[in-house]
């Protein structure tokens, strides 16, 4: 059995809620098979290029859509119709056959890479860990885990999709409104770490914001590794942004930095500690650490707000598993608490952690693990 993260109160006396009536809950679970259907009616319309052409040339009938995208068109009306019956899509039955079209605002989630309210990737991770049910059912008997490359594709592209419009347009202006880390990250030649950088969308938005600087990122994932690689090139930024596959922990062999990052990747570590502790022995004198993370309530209580509740089904699917997919694992899961966060940095040697005011930034908080 994996051990249980410090910093839970496990001993805590709540409010129970009041207990729902069959009625009610079965009305409540009928609720959420709907929204599992609709959730996953996204998936196809997203990754066969639906939504997109709908954008891009609605109104369609069935046989427009399909003609335009290679698809079938039996399969096309029975998903342009379920859409219009969850009120995704508008219908004019007035047309024979019956046209489909998408609004602004629908398009923008579901189409636009760039604008910040993008989810059409979210879907994606569900998808990738559906499609391994049997090894999470076998892990969640025996222990083990589900990894992030086997995953695959879809899980990789989806963290990156939906992360990418906030590096983007927010993280630069957003952390060069912390004063004394701004000056640090502006000095010239500095040489900056991002540790678990994904496809790479963080490292390129800061070299962006910090053109004297050089990046030097490291990651587990190849497959990640070469999406990142395509991305800096793409960018223009090959010349100052390196990415190696090679683990937090060997961050002392890069070094020294004149500041790390870790975004939203730390809670998916199996050893977190001593990617810390690495990252700290490879930080300058002085140097900060700087983890972005979900930022999820402080405690866990029971029933939670909405940001608790996707990041335990993000847990369940995704993270947990990941994570234990690598023993020894503290299995730390996506709800990494704040006092979690601290007594990991506590034990790689960081002498306190401060939370930036950095606010608005999607679903995450922002620490400084200060040596």
């Amino acid at each position: 059995m994996a051990p249980e993260p410090p910093g839970q109160s496990p001993h805590r006396t709540t409010i129970a809620p009041t207990a729902p009536s069959a009625d009610e809950f079965a009305e409540r679970f009928l609720d959420s098979t709907l929204a599992t259907a609709e959730t996953m009616s996204v998936y196809l319309g997203e990754r066969l290029g639906w939504y997109q052409c709908l954008a891009d040339h609605g109104p369609l009938t069935a046989a427009d859509l399909a003609a335009r995208t290679a698809t079938d068109a039996r399969y096309a009306r029975e998903w342009l119709e379920m859409q219009a019956a969850f009120g995704i899509l508008a219908a004019d039955l007035s047309d024979t056959p019956t046209t489909f079209a998408i609004s602004p605002g629908v398009a923008e989630v579901l189409t636009d890479t760039s604008s910040r309210s993008y989810l059409g990737a979210l879907p994606r991770m569900f998808a990738a860990s559906f499609g391994r049910l049997p090894e999470l059912l076998d892990a969640y008997r025996n222990g083990g885990g589900v990894s992030w490359e086997q995953l695959g594709a879809d899980a990789r592209e989806c963290q990156a999709a939906l992360n990418k419009p906030w590096f983007d347009t927010e993280l630069g202006p957003a952390l060069g409104r912390v004063a004394h880390l701004h000056q640090r990250l502006s000095r010239p030649d500095a040489k900056i770490a991002d540790i678990g950088f994904g496809a790479g969308h963080s490292t390129i938005a800061l070299a962006r914001a910090y053109p004297e600087a050089t990046f030097v990122g490291l990651d587990v994932d190849a497959a990640s590794v070469q999406m990142a690689r395509d991305n800096a090139e793409a960018a223009g930024l090959g010349d100052r942004v390196q990415f190696h596959l090679a683990g937090g922990e060997e961050a002392t062999a890069h070094g020294p930095f004149d500041a790390a990052f870790a975004f939203e990747c730390l809670h998916d570590m199996p050893r977190p500690v001593d990617v810390l502790a690495a990252a700290r022995q490879a930080l300058a004198p002085g140097a900060p650490m700087i983890v972005m993370d979900e930022a999820v309530s402080d405690e866990f209580s029971g029933p939670a707000d909405e940001l608790d509740k996707l990041m335990y089904g993000f847990s369940l699917f995704v993270c947990l598993p990941d994570s234990m997919s690598s023993p020894p694992s503290v299995a730390t899961g996506t709800v990494m608490r704040p006092a979690i966060l601290r007594s990991y940095a506590e034990q790689a040697g960081f002498q306190s952690v401060e939370v930036f005011p950095i606010e608005g930034f999607g679903f995450f908080r922002f620490y400084e693990l200060i040596q």
